[in-house]
């Protein structure tokens, strides 16, 4: 039987507990998952490729089958590349979806052997960010409860924690 493998890919900046609640659920679903992170020459991210590999490798230690790594050019090549044939992208609220079905489409007009499958977060994590965590961070906002610990750790050493 073949191995059932999926692409999650993102810019994972940072990766958050809503990303996780993805993950986890995507391994129910697939023998093994790749978690990959864009390198997008147009985005300027808060932690470079090295450290999202980190925070994200430590976030998902316990779960079998997920694989971190991180691509550039086009989504469907990298899927190829790896053997994989569905990427799963993850939803949070419905404004998330129209911008997800068009790269879907695009993808699938690239690739019509590629199949995409949304996953939506768990409830709790619907209106979780990666550009509201780090907002709040930057800010000294505690933001524990809204990722993984290694992530967590990574912002504090970058922001820090301003008194109250």
């Amino acid at each position: 039987m073949k191995e059932r493998k999926a692409i999650y890919p993102g810019t994972f900046d940072p990766f958050t507990n809503g990303h996780l609640s993805v993950v986890r659920r995507a391994t129910q679903i697939f023998d093994s998952v790749i978690v990959a992170i864009l390198r997008n020459a147009g985005k300027s991210p808060l932690f470079s490729i090295e450290e999202r590999i980190w925070m994200i490798k430590e976030s998902v230690k316990g779960l079998d089958g997920v694989e971190v790594d991180s691509f550039d050019g086009l989504l469907v090549d990298y899927a190829r590349q790896k053997g994989s044939t569905v990427i799963i992208r993850g939803l949070r609220a419905m404004s998330d979806f129209e911008y997800e079905f068009q790269l879907a489409l695009m993808n699938r007009k690239l690739d019509r052997g590629i199949q995409t499958i949304f996953l939506v977060t768990d409830f709790k994590w619907f209106y979780t960010s990666s550009s509201i965590v780090k907002e709040a961070a930057s800010f000294g906002g505690d933001v524990s409860d809204l990722v993984p610990p290694a992530v967590n750790q990574k912002l504090l050493e970058r922001f820090g924690r301003k008194k109250s």
